[in-house]
């Protein structure tokens, strides 16, 4: 019996199709945005984002554990909504921002947890401290692009980050510790 199922496994391996690798996209930087919102003095609810960054995904559609991802952005790039206040960001209450300091993020690991969604584990690195962060991430959509005409895809992810976590907890708790985290991706096939 121990014989045969040696034969019986060999005859699978010599027809099973090579295992796909991974792809590699890069982001759309007209359609990726990171949102961050955070409370203030419990009357209200404000808002920044990221947009028009870089980044890079190697995508495998077959197996998405093996997929990674990698972003990078100046932290300058921040918008507010109102120039005194990203100001304030940029002072040494907050970031003391220097013109080169960068965000990134750069995934260690992916866990898939349904058809369509994983838990993206990875260090992000802001305001020169780096701690290991989670990702919920959602696969909204992957195919050809109807005007552009190659592969694309699309991706949504949330967490939760502590700006005390990274040197950043001035004027907590009366300022939300806390920040909500929204991303929104699109990366087309690299050429």
């Amino acid at each position: 019996m121990t014989r045969l199922f040696a034969l019986a496994m060999s005859a699978a391996l010599v027809t099973t199709p090579a295992l796909a690798e991974a792809e590699r996209y890069v982001l759309d930087a007209s359609h990726s945005q990171i949102v961050f919102s955070y409370n203030h003095l419990g009357y209200s609810t404000s808002w920044g984002m990221f947009s028009g960054f870089d980044g890079e995904i190697m995508f495998d559609q077959a197996n998405p554990a093996a997929s990674s991802v990698t972003v990078a952005f100046p932290v300058r790039t921040m918008l507010t909504g109102w120039e005194a206040r990203f100001d304030h960001f940029m002072s040494p209450d907050f970031f003391g921002a220097a013109e080169d300091e960068m965000v990134t993020f750069t995934s260690t690991g992916i866990e898939v947890t349904g058809e369509n969604t994983a838990r993206i584990t990875g260090d992000l690195t802001l305001n020169e401290v780096t701690k290991p962060v989670v990702l919920e991430a959602v696969l909204n959509q992957v195919g050809d692009h109807p005007m552009e005409g190659k592969p694309w895809a699309g991706f949504s992810a949330t967490t939760t980050l502590l700006r005390s976590d990274f040197n950043l907890g001035q004027f907590a708790p009366f300022v939300s510790d806390e920040v909500e985290v929204q991303i929104s991706i699109e990366a087309m096939k690299a050429e």
